[in-house]
This record gives structure tokens, C-alpha cells and sequence, in this order.
């Protein structure tokens, strides 16, 4: 049976998860990424290279974080958080997140290796939450 979280449990799902997938709209068209992410407050923070996914929510900064939890095909739990785009510019603020994200990932991607050279090719990613939704299947 599927069930609402209620949004204090959505938001420890959000806290506690580490990888989820950035969705925003390509003209119209759905865009999914993985990304490795940081949840802190009101604000989901992750970090990118220039490219596509970020051409996109700098044309629509409308975007969603979808994280979930599977026990197995019957005990799972998903959160959705809605929120728009920024990027975080201010140095200070940059290098807290950056240094979050860094303790939390498991291994270095190839955004990471190219951080060790240039931090300032780093695209610092915040999404300020405006609603969390989530469900959850138990049976």
C-alpha cells in the first residue's frame, strides 16, 4: 500500500540521502541527472561543471530533486523536493559547500579531480526548496 510521508519524514529522507536525481525542463522537454547533493536547511546544494544540465536551469530555474530509499519491491520511500535554481557565487559560502560535499562523496567523479586544480571551474548549485512532497510502500 502506497502512503504520504509526512514532511518532517520527507525531510530526514532528503537529509540523510547523498545521491539523487535532478529533473528541470529542457524547452519543454524532461531533464534527469544524477547528482551527489548536499540538503541543509531550506536549500538542496550540489555541484557541476559547465554543460548542458546547467545551460538549462540558467534558461528555467525551475528544478526538483528526487531522492529514494528501496528495501526491496515492497519497502521503499521517495521524496521529491520542488525549488529554483541559483548558483552560489559569494567565495565564503562556495567553500562550505564545496567542503560538505567533499566529506559526504564516497569517491572522487570527474568533477571532483578537476577541483583539485581549479575550485573556480566549479559550479556550486543551490536549489532553495519551496515544497517536499514523498511517499512510501509497506506492506
Amino acid at each position: 500500500m502506497i502512503n504520504q510521508l509526512g514532511e518532517r519524514e520527507s525531510r530526514a529522507l532528503l537529509a540523510q540521502g547523498a545521491l539523487g536525481r535532478l529533473g528541470c525542463s529542457d524547452k519543454g522537454k524532461p531533464y534527469v541527472v544524477p547528482v551527489y547533493y548536499l540538503f541543509d536547511d531550506d536549500c538542496v546544494y550540489a555541484h557541476s561543471l559547465s554543460g548542458h544540465k546547467i545551460d538549462i536551469l540558467r534558461a528555467n530555474p525551475n528544478a526538483c530533486l528526487q531522492v529514494d530509499e528501496i528495501e526491496d519491491d515492497y519497502h521503499w520511500r521517495s521524496v521529491i523536493a520542488f525549488g529554483y535554481y541559483e548558483e552560489v557565487n559569494e567565495e565564503a559560502e562556495r567553500e562550505r559547500v564545496l567542503a560538505s560535499l567533499f566529506r559526504r562523496l564516497p569517491h572522487l567523479t570527474p568533477v571532483e579531480s578537476r577541483a583539485k586544480d581549479s575550485a573556480q571551474q566549479i559550479i556550486v548549485i543551490r536549489l532553495r526548496i519551496t515544497e517536499i512532497t514523498g511517499v512510501y510502500e509497506s506492506w
